[in-house]
């Protein structure tokens, strides 16, 4: 399926200002099952990177690809994992590292996983050794302190997910709701408001749900009030696991009303039910941060183009998402490897994924830029994205995300979609979810 660009102002100009910032890349002999070394006729040492990312569409940076290649001949880049939902990806990038062998010469870290990787910081490559430090200003100072720990630059910053709300124009035409973004908009300045436009579009007896999954709502919940009030999700600032704070209980509580109300469709995220419900419109809203954009039109396809819409999400602010590239110990080009990244996440790269995925940046310099601001999505009705999503990033509270934060959170999901299934009472679901996320987090 394709992908209907989003409108800025160059791809060209920020391909070239890109290749500006490329380095000189050496390497070394050694080949391993993914980094393979040979040499030209000429003498050049020709290697091979590989970069694992995920996603419906992974990260958007095969033009930026392409122009590396150009630049950089001796250099052939591949990449593995488009197509593979976040939880997979994870698991399966933790038994590499862990293992020490099997991973790419660049790896992404999704927001939720990098700081179980704090631990484990002898099984990366300091980026800071090869230039990292005098980047930081290429980022929001927060996400540069995500990335790092205690002086150790483990990775990159690529996107962060400013949150929104995106929604099917027919569907909501055929439950009688407004359509237009700012009447949208105007149904849920609240989540109780959310929950009530939900309840009128079940009334008038549409084939779809209103919302996708019980997660997807409970994640941007938490996340907006964690970042409004306590400032993190599972554990506090000093990493002691506290399942007491008091946004947990708010999000569950919020998510637990949309469930009983019959708004939820009930699948798992990233899932093949959850893809295919966005094809067939199972489903009339999601929790939209700026990434989810690109899931959406993926997944849902060109006969869906200009159906969806973008639309305020309830509350205030928020974030939820975002990644970071490394480079594990393992890497046999780790100097090549670690200019790559510098390269994909540098600010023009960061403009380039935003024109070709939505992926909004964690680049100052790119969320000033005037094509991202002025953006549209045609594939979303021409919703100005730029101004939905990029105006306020520089003002996102971060959110502090503890060592088992993605273990723990799947919990709660899992504990959500059993409620959503009729296997669980909140009671009980609550108090499963409790215990087990204390297991995990040693609480």
């Amino acid at each position: 399926m394709s992908v209907i660009p989003i409108r800025t102002r160059q791809t060209a100009a920020v391909l070239g200002a890109a290749a500006l910032l490329l380095a000189a890349c050496s390497g070394d002999d050694d080949d391993t099952d993914t980094s393979d070394t040979t040499e030209s006729n000429d003498g050049t040492e020709e290697i091979t990177l590989t970069v694992d990312v995920f996603g419906e569409q992974g990260f958007g940076y095969d033009a930026l690809y392409e122009q590396y290649m150009q630049e950089n001949p001796h250099v052939t880049i591949e990449e593995r994992g488009s197509g593979l939902g976040v939880g997979d990806y994870n698991d399966r990038l933790t038994q590499w590292i862990t293992a020490g062998e099997g991973a790419g010469d660049v790896v992404a870290l999704e927001e939720g996983i990098i700081t179980q990787f704090y631990a484990q910081l002898d099984k990366f490559v300091d980026l800071n050794e090869y230039g990292a430090a005098d980047l930081e200003g290429n980022y929001l100072p927060w996400k540069w302190e995500q990335g790092t720990y205690e002086g150790f630059a483990l990775g990159l910053g690529t996107d962060v997910g400013s949150l929104a709300m995106c929604y099917r124009r027919d569907l909501f035409d055929e439950a009688g709701l407004p359509t237009e973004r700012d009447e949208v908009s105007a149904l849920w300045p609240t989540w109780d408001d959310y929950t009530a436009a939900g309840e009128d579009f079940a009334a008038a007896g549409t084939d779809a749900s209103f919302l996708d999954a019980a997660s997807n709502v409970y994640n941007s919940i938490l996340m907006q009030e964690a970042g409004n009030n306590s400032g993190y999700t599972y554990y506090n600032t000093s990493n002691e696991l506290d399942l007491d704070n008091p946004d947990i209980r708010t999000a569950w509580d919020l998510t637990v009303g949309m469930i009983e109300a019959d708004l939820s469709a009930g699948f798992e995220s990233f899932s093949d039910e959850w893809n295919a419900g966005f094809a067939s419109a199972t489903f009339a809203t999601i929790a939209c941060p700026a990434w989810m954009t690109g899931v959406i039109s993926g997944a849902a396809g060109d006969d869906a183009a200009g159906e969806w819409d973008i639309a305020d999400a309830p509350g205030d602010g928020g974030n939820w998402g975002g990644s970071f590239l490394a480079v594990p110990a393992e890497s046999e080009h780790p100097e090549e490897a670690a200019e790559l990244a510098k390269y994909l996440t540098s600010p023009e790269a960061h403009i380039e994924a935003f024109e070709q995925l939505g992926n909004l940046p964690s680049s100052p310099q790119a969320l000033e830029d005037e094509g991202v601001l002025a953006a549209t999505n045609e594939y979303f009705n021409d919703a100005p994205i730029g101004e939905i999503f990029a105006a306020g990033a520089a003002d996102l509270s971060p959110v502090h995300l503890g060592p088992q934060n993605n273990a723990i959170r799947t919990e709660y999901e899992n504990a959500l979609r059993a409620i959503d299934q009729g296997e669980r009472t909140p009671d009980e679901a609550w108090e499963e979810a409790r215990n087990n996320a204390s297991g995990i987090g040693g609480g």
